[in-house]
């Protein structure tokens, strides 16, 4: 067979091309490697400034479930945008009927990845006042910590990369990738407005992989990347018997008592070894694999330290799993609030007219949220007495998530963080749930990487939230490093 001359001429110039390319990647990579020296040697320089910065903004008592501080929730998104704008982004704010959502992009790095970053500016109310060492909106600095509410939830995990966009871009005027922020100022009362906006935005927020800060390290010095978490479906069911409470000893043993009826049903939601009695409960569930049991066996977990910690006395849940596959990667059923009769101090002898109880259920991957609900409903109806009435509400719930261990992203971020914490992540689940996650895979088609600095002890919706300011810098040199790896996926 004769090749014809021009074909082998196309075929030398294409590979010349494809040879010129690999040398403009390496060129590129090694001025990257410098300016990400640079970058570094940067937030060093101003370490004091960032930990200013962030005193600011978590002076700002953003309250987003609280309308009387709605002027504060405005006054941090437009701190947020502020520090955007400083950095060199383009950054506006968008109204929502609720609170405002900060978006920023620089969008100078053509064929590079383009990666969202996710944060939130809203924080948990502080009360109890009266358990907090030093005031909740007067950032306090104790034993390398800084004291406030926001602290590690979610201000200065959100804020570390803030800082880290900043130092790029006021070192090399550029970053190896493409951000985009997205900080929303309503997570902590359910992102009313989230989904709407990036619906309604979904061609500016479209990216590669979304970067999450909003998680914990597995433990002092253990450096983590979560890459799953559980789902979540959330429902309360209510029985009404007599139209008001009534004697117990004219009326009892006469007609059903809704906080006894209540109660046997609560009972029946789970057997002697813990598994969960609804029906086709774990039709979907899928075991652990060997590897992964394997890995968790080998973590550092002290089981009387983890008792201590949280001042319970022993352990208990499903039959034939440890305590971190019960809380990372088995489903439960939990009854979080009952009610019904009389409360007060001494007793009252009556029949209560009701008795509800707040229920939800923890999902894992491949659980149907709609199908465990409905499952849900026709466990409590089967089990009604004759008499009672049954209120069953649904309300909030999301999908359980696991990444690709395999991804190249997953691998940029374990370089990352090894460069930045000076050790290795290790690979964990949670057991909570974040619903942005869903949404983002839902709406814009991507993967999380959720990468949490802080830790679990931290006080997280509690009196004396804190953030080791040592873990603070290590998050903004994580982050740092993070764009550069990301580049060379």
């Amino acid at each position: 067979m004769v090749i014809p001359v021009a074909g082998r001429s196309d075929s030398v110039r294409i590979g010349n091309l494809h040879c010129r390319g690999e040398s403009l990647l390496t060129e590129r990579m090694l001025m990257d490697q410098t300016s990400l020296k640079n970058a570094l040697q940067w937030n060093e320089r101003y370490a004091a400034q960032s930990v200013e910065q962030l005193t600011e903004l978590l002076r700002i008592p953003s309250v987003s479930a609280q309308s009387s501080h709605n002027a504060d929730t405005r006054r941090a998104a437009e701190y947020v945008l502020n520090q955007l704008k400083a950095a060199g982004l383009k950054a506006e704010l968008f109204e929502t009927p609720g609170h405002p959502i900060v978006y920023g992009e620089w969008l100078g790095a053509p064929g590079a990845p383009t990666v969202m970053i996710y944060g939130h500016y809203d924080v948990q109310p502080p009360d109890p006042l009266d358990q907090w060492e030093t005031p909740p909106f007067e950032p306090t600095v104790r034993n390398g910590h800084i004291f406030a509410r926001g602290a590690t939830d979610d201000k200065g995990q959100m804020y570390t990369h803030i800082r880290s966009v900043t130092a790029w871009l006021k070192t090399a005027g550029q970053l190896p990738v493409n951000v985009k922020f997205v900080i929303e100022g309503e997570e902590e009362v359910g992102s009313n407005h989230l989904e709407i906006f990036l619906r309604d935005h979904r061609d500016r927020c479209r990216n590669d992989i979304a970067v999450v800060s909003d998680t914990s390290q597995y433990g002092p010095g253990l450096p983590a990347i979560t890459y799953g978490l559980r789902g979540i479906v959330a429902c309360e069911i209510k029985l009404t018997g007599p139209r008001q409470d009534l004697h117990s000893g004219i009326f009892g043993g006469s007609i059903a008592n809704p906080a006894n009826a209540l109660a046997r049903i609560v009972a029946e939601l789970h057997c002697e070894s813990g598994r969960v009695q609804i029906p086709s409960f774990y039709d979907d569930v899928k075991d652990l694999t060997t590897e992964e049991r394997a890995e968790w066996a080998q973590l550092p977990f002290n089981q009387q330290q983890f008792l201590a910690g949280i001042g319970a006395g022993d352990v208990w849940g499903e039959a034939g799993y440890t305590t971190l596959e019960r809380r990372w990667a088995r489903p439960t059923c939990d009854i979080n609030g009952m009610l019904s009769g009389y409360t007060g101090e001494g007793p009252k002898t009556i029949i209560p007219s009701w008795a509800m109880a707040k229920i939800t259920c923890r999902l894992v991957p491949s659980q149907d949220a709609n199908k465990i609900v409905a499952s849900l409903r026709t466990f409590v109806e089967a089990r009604v007495r004759p008499g009672l009435q049954l209120e069953f509400k649904e309300y909030h719930g999301c999908p359980a998530t696991v990444c690709d261990l395999g991804s190249p992203y997953m691998a940029a971020a374990k370089r990352a963080i090894e460069k930045g914490f000076g050790k290795a992540p290790v690979l964990i689940r949670e057991g909570g749930s974040i619903p942005v996650v869903g949404t983002f895979k839902e709406i814009l088609g991507v993967d999380t990487l959720l990468l949490g600095w802080g830790q679990n002890t931290d006080n997280l919706h509690s009196p004396n939230e804190r953030f080791s300011l040592e873990d603070y810098q290590r998050g903004i040199r994580a982050s740092t490093c993070l764009w550069y790896e990301l580049a060379a996926k």
